[in-house]
């Protein structure tokens, strides 16, 4: 926003609002509940840090046919926000320069980036990101219609896959701002590659989300492993046992995100259990029943793998 900024303090009162985006911490627009449904920001913070970490920062805003642009030197307006032309797009460019007082080394790497940006790219379908480095004219466009299915996909390129196409499915609830989309795909390897996003931020440590979903694919397949005789009077598999070979994703959208410290690499939020656990179960569940041979392939898989390490386990003693 370009409007002047309502605030108590004289001092913010009255300033455009881009600016106190770009200098004041807190400032964000997660607090009120009407800007973002969700989002990954939680205190307001990040744009105001970079700017202040910054030799220089511009932005440009284009909206109400006008483009606004605004200049910052470490963190301090060097120009004032004034109109320089007329747009009919709408949209916001931020150009910004590492400080080199304050970063011994300023070199951006592409890949990095383009790892993140191509993970933002499969967890909203149809989303187009591309990025581009001046420096080797080296330019990537992102944009997977199939969303996180397409992104299962890529984690099982060039091994033998069990389940093609891979399950997907999508479960919201309203009431309590809450979304969960999961993608599972086997193959016939003997490890397991389960990653979870909470608001598009990876939970590398997991949480909530992530534990939830363990829980509910254990239950369901074996469940439906015993209802189906396919599991006879055997102690039934254990979760590891179930998700040798699996690659999956995890993926919730949550009004008020909790994340257990600030660098958000694992979600708290209570809620987000049950409704993971549930979604996950019914949907899963529901499937098995619709495809009984992928379904009889998935158990037998863990069956054999609790065999193999009950058979280990005899051999070591």
């Amino acid at each position: 926003p370009v409007g002047p900024y309502q605030h108590s303090n004289p001092k913010l009162n009255g300033r455009p609002t881009v600016e106190i985006v770009m200098t004041v911490l807190h400032a964000g627009g997660k607090f009120d509940h009407d800007s973002y449904k969700v989002s990954g920001g939680l205190h307001g913070v990040g744009a105001s840090v970079v700017n202040a970490l910054s030799e220089y920062l511009e932005v440009e805003v284009a909206r109400d046919g006008k483009l606004h642009a605004m200049s910052f030197e470490r963190g301090i307006v060097a120009e004032e926000l004034h109109v320089i032309g007329e747009r009919s797009k709408t949209g916001t460019k931020v150009t910004f320069k590492p400080d080199p007082q304050m970063f011994p080394e300023c070199e951006f790497r592409f890949e990095t980036l383009a790892g993140r940006l191509k993970e933002l790219a499969y967890l909203n379908p149809g989303f187009k990101i591309t990025i581009s480095d001046g420096r080797s004219e080296k330019q990537n466009d992102y944009c997977f219609p199939d969303g996180i299915a397409s992104f299962v996909t890529s984690l099982n390129e060039g091994k033998n896959i069990i389940l093609d196409p891979p399950i997907y499915f999508k479960t919201e609830d309203p009431e309590q701002s809450l979304v969960c989309e999961v993608a599972i795909q086997y193959n016939d390897s003997y490890n397991e590659t389960l990653l979870s996003f909470a608001n598009n931020i990876n939970t590398i440590e997991g949480g909530t989300h992530l534990s939830a979903f363990k829980t509910a694919l254990t239950r369901s397949l074996n469940s439906y492993a015993r209802n189906s005789n396919i599991l006879k009077n055997d102690s039934p598999p254990s979760g590891d046992d179930l998700r040798e070979g699996l690659a999956a994703i995890v993926s919730v959208k949550v009004a008020e995100p909790q994340f257990e410290g600030q660098t958000k690499t694992k979600l708290g939020n209570a809620e987000v259990e049950s409704f993971v656990n549930t979604s996950v179960g019914q949907a899963l569940g529901a499937w098995l029943e619709e495809h009984p041979q992928d379904a009889k392939r998935i158990c037998m898989k863990g069956i054999m793998a609790a065999q193999a390490r009950e058979a280990a386990r005899k051999a070591r003693e």
